[in-house]
């Protein structure tokens, strides 16, 4: 006879079974692909490029290293990675099919067909070997993840030793006030601008909330440490808006 967990995790604001959680946020992935690079621009005034950039400078890929970007969704990570390394290869890896597809439409995705593969897989359960990896990168993801110790797990198993982990995610501003404004903008600018260029508030309001709920910079840290990572660190970036983490499996 199976059993189901009673065990319960946070979808946004609202507590939901942790059973359920993966479906609710493929469902909000599903919906928002088509317009999510877009959106992605709109929210952030473009500066998610900035940001990105910044992590390709501190993980300064290497010629020939192979990559695993983890809810990589339309490749902006693994495009910028193998721009900057040459003979390098990469895989994007989400859970959400049509956020691939859409990646796969990009003019880069042509470009780099030979050097890049696209693989539906759930973070928590990733569908590759063990000391497979050079990278492995997520951004904007991690804190989508139902269980996020698990999903940290796998990046600890799926990496050579020797191998690195850096995660691009949102985070807390260490300034009270500067918080409460940037508050004032996410819940009450972002799931309008869903609404108008998505057509859907409610997995913008999701997203919204799901930041709110992401451990600051101290905890996210130690929970890396905990999976086995050593070296690890953390840069603001934006005075605390979002904030790269890096780790090593040594």
């Amino acid at each position: 006879m199976t059993q189901v967990s009673d065990k319960t995790t946070h979808f946004g604001f609202q507590d939901v079974p942790e059973a359920e959680k993966a479906g609710m946020v493929h469902g909000v992935f599903s919906r928002v692909a088509s317009k999510y690079d877009v959106m992605n621009d709109l929210m952030s005034v473009g500066i998610h490029r900035i940001w990105k950039e910044a992590m390709m400078d501190w993980l300064a890929p290497r010629p020939g290293q192979r990559l695993l970007d983890v809810a990589g969704g339309t490749g902006d990570v693994a495009f910028r990675f193998l721009g900057r390394s040459q003979g390098a290869t990469a895989v994007v890896c989400d859970m959400t099919e049509p956020m691939l597809i859409e990646g796969r439409k990009r003019a880069e995705a042509e470009k780099m067909a030979a050097s890049l593969d696209w693989v539906v897989g759930d973070a928590m359960a990733l569908p590759f070997p063990d000391n497979s990896f050079d990278v492995y990168t997520i951004s904007f993801g991690i804190r989508n993840v139902t269980r996020i110790p698990d999903a940290l797990a796998e990046a600890y198993r799926v990496l050579k030793p020797g191998g690195r982990l850096m995660v691009l995610e949102f985070s807390q501003i260490p300034n009270d006030l500067m918080q409460k404004a940037y508050d004032l903008y996410s819940f009450n600018v972002i799931p309008v601008m869903g609404q108008i260029v998505a057509g859907d508030r409610e997995s913008y309001q999701y997203l919204v909330e799901s930041i709110r709920k992401f451990p600051d910079q101290d905890s996210f840290a130690a929970m890396i440490r905990a999976a086995g990572f050593d070296q690890v660190k953390y840069r603001n970036l934006s005075m605390g808006i979002a904030a790269l983490h890096s780790g090593w499996k040594l």
